[in-house]
């Protein structure tokens, strides 16, 4: 198992038999504004390139990624097998959960938050993706809860730990995503926060003519603790961790697409071995 050098190892407590990695623009053989290592489709990327680069990552890992069609939305999908590289199934979802080995849960992402969950025992793994209006919808509380109840119904409780106590056994990993120097909303996307929360005015910061920057790691830290999850790692807001700030390295939709006329896709992958 071979990682490019750039990609991200992520730097968490996590078992030894739980691996993960967060995929950058480095390792891929597509052209601009998608060089090199785009795993999106589809796109305007030529989709013989988007093959090579997901071959390339699949070797990487040693398995096939699942890739879902994501929409952004809540709902968390099962994955019991890995599938062919050319036989990817359509599993329309923005999160998924897994006890099986050798099964990769994978998000795909340009801007939005991708979340990766495993437990201090790696009985399970599971990954989100967190734009947000999935964040808003509770992307993340659903994906923990599915991988939750599927961690116990599987494995039990173990040392004493109830299903109630899981959440403190939990790691979180967040990764890149476009970061509160640059993620610039309307006045409606922060009242759907302060309506959910009214704490949740403190990760946005104002600016002239209703717009406001938004702390998108910093929303998910905090509904992450408020269903009991504090052993959060990675993302912290800084500006490494801005796919907008950062372009020779990260992919940003908000970025790109307007400017280039388009914009890869990164992944963050998580797999019990």
């Amino acid at each position: 198992m071979a990682f490019h050098p750039d990609w991200l190892i992520p730097d968490w407590p996590a078992p030894a038999r739980v691996r993960s990695v967060f995929t950058t623009r480095a390792g891929g053989i597509s052209k601009a504004p998608y060089d090199s290592l785009n795993l999106g489709r589809p796109s305007a990327d030529a989709p013989s390139d988007v093959d090579v680069n997901r071959a390339r990552l699949q070797v990487a890992l040693g398995h096939a990624p699942v890739f879902m069609q994501q929409v952004h939305g809540v709902h968390s999908a099962e994955l019991r097998t890995s599938p062919e590289r050319d036989a990817m199934p359509s599993i329309q979802a923005d999160a998924c959960v897994t006890v099986q080995s050798a099964v990769v849960c994978a998000v795909r992402v340009a801007d939005c938050l991708p979340v990766l969950f495993t437990d201090s025992q790696g009985a399970g793994v599971a990954a989100a993706h967190a734009g947000w209006r999935g964040l808003s919808a509770g992307v993340l509380e659903n994906n923990f809860r599915h991988f939750e109840a599927l961690c116990m119904r599987t494995v039990g409780p173990s040392r004493g730990t109830t299903a109630s106590g899981f959440a403190s056994r939990t790691l979180a990993w967040l990764g890149p995503c476009i970061g509160p120097q640059a993620f610039e909303v309307g006045s409606d996307v922060r009242e759907v926060f302060v309506a959910q929360d009214a704490s949740a005015t403190r990760f946005f910061q104002a600016k002239a003519g209703d717009k406001w920057l938004a702390d998108l790691p910093g929303l998910a830290r905090a509904r992450l603790r408020a269903i009991g999850v504090s052993r959060i790692y990675g993302n912290d807001g800084s500006s490494a961790w801005c796919t907008v700030a950062n372009p020779l390295r990260f992919f940003s939709h908000r970025r790109d697409s307007v400017r280039l006329g388009g914009s890869g896709r990164m992944a963050a992958c998580i797999w019990i071995d």
